[in-house]
């Protein structure tokens, strides 16, 4: 039953970044086939995810195909509810949704293997720093989706127009306040990841190479969100900026922990 309704899951999201991208080609507004398939696949994927939950005794964050998967599942969940309450993002679904799609064919070609619960994973301040995490990673991925359309110059800006986005300077200024909103939630996501580094190994940091990718990002983050404002950078400038921060995010999320050998590896 889980890898069925995972199954139906890839069909609706992918059904919902072709809608989106056939729908910016052609000039067409997709909003609603959009929402409904993307709410289609998080209802089959949010069971599916309960369901192997219940059957493992853990949540979806230990082994490779669990890390994945889970960040499907958020990410989809912040860009649908930016897509439903900021009419402005809707022209992003077109940049973001390939993006997720890509990261859930990785899921799929990964071993669902079920995974080691480790003692030092059995508290609150881990679903804390997890969810804190996810909600940065997927601001940042409405803001890079958005910044992506403003550097593609006038076709990029005018798909933005057509949902009241008008001109590189409002772009932006969408753009940074989805960056802002990231660079909160990364800071807590820091905050209770040492909170619980303390009550899991007795130390709240120790640069391993997680925590020393994921503090490089938070100073990436913070340090474009203070060049834009200190130096008044242009808006294509800005973008650059927000997609460069966003690759390391990604680095950070999906590459530093699968290879690292230290305690903090994020997949056990």
């Amino acid at each position: 039953m889980e890898a069925a309704l995972l199954g139906v899951a890839v069909a609706a999201y992918g059904g919902a970044g072709s809608a989106a991208v056939g729908g910016t080609i052609l000039g067409r507004r997709v909003d609603a086939a959009v929402a409904g398939l993307l709410a289609g696949g998080l209802a089959a994927h949010t069971v599916s995810l309960a369901l192997r939950w219940d059957r493992v005794g853990h949540g979806p964050f230990i082994s490779m195909f669990e890390v994945l998967s889970s960040n499907v599942w958020s990410l989809t969940l912040v860009f649908l509810l930016a897509f439903l309450r900021v009419r402005a993002v809707r022209p992003a679904a077109a940049v973001a949704l390939p993006f997720v799609f890509v990261l859930l064919a990785w899921t799929l070609a990964t071993h669902p293997d079920d995974g080691h619960f480790p003692a030092t994973y059995r508290t609150l301040w881990l679903y804390a720093h997890v969810a804190f995490g996810k909600v940065f990673l997927g601001a940042l991925l409405v803001a890079t989706a958005l910044a992506a359309l403003v550097l593609a110059g006038p076709r990029g800006l005018a798909t933005l127009g057509r949902a009241g986005v008008e001109g590189e300077v409002a772009a932006e200024s969408l753009v940074l306040r989805f960056v802002a909103l990231a660079f909160v939630f990364e800071s807590l996501m820091l905050v209770t990841g040492a909170i619980w580094a303390q009550d899991a190994w007795g130390r709240y940091w120790a640069w391993d190479p997680l925590e020393t990718w994921s503090f490089l990002t938070w100073i990436a983050l913070a340090g474009a969100l203070h060049a834009r404002l200190a130096w008044r950078l242009g808006p294509r400038v800005t973008s650059a900026m927000v997609i460069a921060v966003f690759a390391l995010a990604v680095l950070t999320f999906f590459g530093v922990p699968f290879v690292s050998t230290s305690l903090h590896k994020g997949a056990v």
